[in-house]
């Protein structure tokens, strides 16, 4: 029996020791994932933009990756925001010059609006008041429990992404002249 646990002794000791050999074996690195994922979803410069799926205010389900294979402003406002309001005119005025342009890699150039409101009454009323001309205007009406302002991390508004064609955000937070600049680079002909 001695001689017994003597050898089961003998084999613990053998196995632990194999665990902390010298020098340590060294273990196989895990690859960052974030490496691997060229392509990562997030709302990072150079991340493929997370998939908003949302309704019009007429109730019609709209799809933020549609839009792929064209550049596309993902715009966050709301009706009873002032600096939104204020920034209206510059994003009206980009869409009415850059809708029509040619560009390099993309089919055309579009605006994904997401409103931050409440309730669809003021929302419509903003869009017909600030000539917001395009289609897809998307919203949960869950004010600052939006969906999507939680998916983009968005804490204040306006805010803004700009996607390439392949979904990839390529700037962040644009207003103004800085808009216009950003897009310039990216078209062919006007």
């Amino acid at each position: 029996m001695t001689q017994f646990k003597l050898i089961i002794i003998l084999a613990l000791v053998v196995l632990t020791a194999s665990n902390f050999a010298w020098p340590p074996k060294k273990k196989k690195r895990k690859k960052n994932k974030t490496h691997i994922l060229a392509n990562q979803t997030g709302t990072n410069i150079g991340d493929i933009a997370p998939n908003i799926k949302l309704k019009s205010p007429d109730g019609k389900e709209m799809n933020l990756s549609d839009l792929r294979g064209q550049i596309v402003l993902i715009d966050f406002w709301a009706s009873w925001c002032g600096p939104c309001r204020r920034e209206n005119p510059n994003v009206v005025k980009a869409y009415n010059k850059y809708s029509k342009a040619r560009f390099k890699n993309a089919k055309g150039f579009e605006i994904f609006s997401v409103s931050l409101d409440k309730s669809v009454g003021p929302w419509k009323s903003a869009i017909a008041k600030d000539g917001l001309t395009w289609k897809y205007h998307v919203s949960d009406l869950l004010y600052w429990n939006s969906k999507a302002a939680a998916l983009y991390h968005v804490n204040s508004i306006p805010m803004s992404f700009l996607i390439d064609e392949n979904g990839k955000i390529i700037a962040k937070n644009l207003r103004g002249i800085q808009l216009h600049q950003a897009l310039d680079k990216l078209v062919e002909k006007l």
